[in-house]
């Protein structure tokens, strides 16, 4: 889960910064981060072919605090469910944007068959 982290501490500080809090502990910034990972919501998108181009295929959206496996290892999460491809995972906090992160699970994809979930 080491991973998470830097993606959401320039989030997390800008919070503290708003709040006029300009160096926060690192006591606060790990409470301020489980607080937000406990409310996000994960995108899990997949890069597929279109037209000539690529687009992103919504696959799944999930309240953050249920994506413990996923946080885990990520690799390994997608491609048991979703096989390979090239994955996208977007954090939000409400509609606000987080953080963005890319994946890429070699092998056989399962994903194209499944609906794109408009995500």
């Amino acid at each position: 889960m080491e991973w998470l982290w830097p993606l959401f501490e320039p989030y997390v500080r800008k919070r503290f910064e708003r709040r006029g809090i300009d160096d926060p502990d690192m006591s606060d910034l790990d409470t301020a981060f489980l607080r937000l990972l406990g409310s996000a919501t994960v995108t899990i998108l997949v890069q597929e072919p279109w037209r000539g181009s690529v687009r992103f295929k919504g696959l799944d959206r999930l309240p953050a605090a249920e994506c413990m496996d996923l946080f885990r290892d990520p690799e390994a999460y997608l491609f048991e469910r979703f096989g390979g491809g090239k994955y996208k995972l977007n954090f939000h906090e409400g509609w606000n944007f987080v953080a963005t992160q890319n994946f890429k699970p070699e092998g056989e994809p399962k994903w194209t068959d499944l609906p794109d979930l408009g995500t």
